[in-house]
């Protein structure tokens, strides 16, 4: 059992450590006696000046505090000074009011400011040490959460600073990892594979590997294998000498020749018809290939980064794309997830395509979260621009952006405590999409901050 005054280094023993600050001696050994029982340190303070000073030389997971200090005193203008102190040098520390029914207003103003709950004398144990327990751990899996955001910052700021990432917006660990990978590879002069649902953005993932790849300053090609017609695709990839075909009337290249020296981009590598996968096969192999109509061969160096968000090993099974082909562009690939996987990314995309000269409203935020996005980045950009366009103001709001969502409850109930009772899978969800960020996580779901946590608290949720 502590003494007052005395501090200890409690993070030696690797048990959490709660800092009680009560003048009344009867209180303070209560309390750490109860905490003992239940594998928690306590720090005892008989006054605000001793506690700050205990904190300021201590790693404390809580706080508990009185409310008056002085004998003479029942206003809680003692208690709310040294909260007001906590929270000015520690913001994130839950602290719990230890309070008399005399001043309960008083802490009730508190809990608006911030404080995490308070306890009336006498307190319930079982109560106190649920409350303790569920702070501790929410602070904890805060503090984890920090620490995650922070190493996830320091690495985007050294992809960043070490490579050519083309003004690629993206905030999303998923989308970060696929970064990373694809500037790992782009000096491997080997075939890449991008796959994933359409306008996800993979192009741009092609444009960051040719940007850092030894061939950086050779061209770049792109060719979509799914606008061209079958019978014009070959022409396309190989060029054609004059009268190869109809219409062919003088001698043209393609696109391999037009790449020569660079990276040609092949989007929607699942079209190519099985003639063309052939010829495809042997320039991978060998740089060698013909014109269409002519027997003359010609040599190219060129890297090839091919896209789909075609199940490839089903059409390989089905006969439609030649298995050969796909292990010689397969050597590396990059799995791009759709928006809806990557939520970290959505706000910042959306303010990317509207622009410095517009805003949005909390409400369009949380719209913008929970929508499903089955267009993916493409279908994102889309809403921003005409967002941008049919505001009448600077800020956009839900109604402008048009989505399905937006008539619906989540966005009409933003502020509403108790229009609805989300269960706890519903705010793991919000939170997880959110990225452990509660005020994100409440604009979601329509609640403020304090409700979210009280609802946490309630169901026992911990922040991803």
């Amino acid at each position: 059992m502590s003494v007052p005054g005395t501090p200890r280094q409690c993070y030696a023993c690797g048990m959490p450590t709660v800092l009680i600050i009560d003048d009344n001696a009867a209180v303070a050994v209560a309390l750490d006696v109860l905490f003992s029982l239940h594998d928690i340190e306590a720090l005892r303070a008989a006054s605000p000046e001793e506690g700050l000073a205990l904190l300021a030389q201590h790693s404390v997971d809580l706080v508990i505090q009185d409310m008056n200090f002085s004998a003479d005193t029942t206003s809680g203008e003692e208690g709310t000074a040294l909260f007001r102190a906590i929270r000015a040098h520690h913001p994130d520390l839950p602290v719990i009011l230890l309070t008399a029914w005399t001043h309960l207003n008083a802490a009730v103003d508190l809990i608006k400011a911030g404080a995490a709950d308070y306890l009336a004398k006498p307190w319930d144990d079982h109560k106190l040490i649920a409350t303790v327990n569920n702070l501790i751990e929410l602070g904890q899996a805060k503090r984890a959460l920090q620490q995650r955001v922070q190493g996830e910052l320091r690495q985007r700021r050294e992809l960043e600073r070490g490579h050519e990432l083309r003004g690629m917006v993206f905030q999303d660990p998923a989308t970060e990892r696929v970064i990373h990978l694809a500037c790992q590879v782009a000096r491997a002069d080997v075939p890449v594979l991008i796959s994933g649902p359409n306008g996800t953005g993979k192009e741009r993932i092609a444009e960051i590997i040719q940007a850092n790849s030894s061939v950086r300053d050779g061209p770049f090609v792109v060719l979509n294998c799914g606008a061209i017609p079958s019978e014009l695709i070959e022409a396309e990839l190989f060029g054609a000498d004059a009268g190869a075909y109809t219409g062919a009337a003088k001698a043209r290249e393609g696109k391999f020749e037009a790449a020569d020296g660079g990276t040609l981009f092949l989007d929607e590598i699942g079209n190519l018809p099985l003639a063309g996968q052939m010829k495809l096969l042997r320039v991978l192999e060998t740089g060698r290939f013909e014109r269409l109509g002519s027997n003359r061969e010609r040599q190219v160096k060129v890297r090839v980064i091919s896209a789909t968000n075609a199940d490839l090993q089903s059409m390989i099974k089905a006969g439609t794309f030649r298995e050969d082909l796909f292990y010689r562009l397969n050597v590396i690939e990059l799995r791009l997830p759709p928006l809806a996987a990557r939520p970290l990314d959505i706000l910042p995309l959306a303010m990317h395509f509207l622009g410095a000269d517009k805003q949005l409203h909390a409400d369009a935020q949380a719209a913008l979260l929970a929508h499903a996005w089955p267009g993916n980045v493409r279908e994102l950009k889309n809403v921003m621009m005409r967002a941008g366009l049919l505001a009448t103001g600077d800020v956009i709001k839900v109604a402008d952006l048009g989505l399905p969502a937006a008539s619906g409850g989540m966005a009409a109930n933003a502020g509403d405590d108790v229009s609805r009772e989300p269960d706890r899978d519903t705010i793991s969800l919000a939170l997880s999409r959110a990225g452990g960020v509660v005020a994100q996580a409440a604009a979601e779901l329509g609640l403020s901050r304090q409700a979210l946590y009280r609802r946490m608290e309630r169901l026992g949720i911990v922040r991803p």
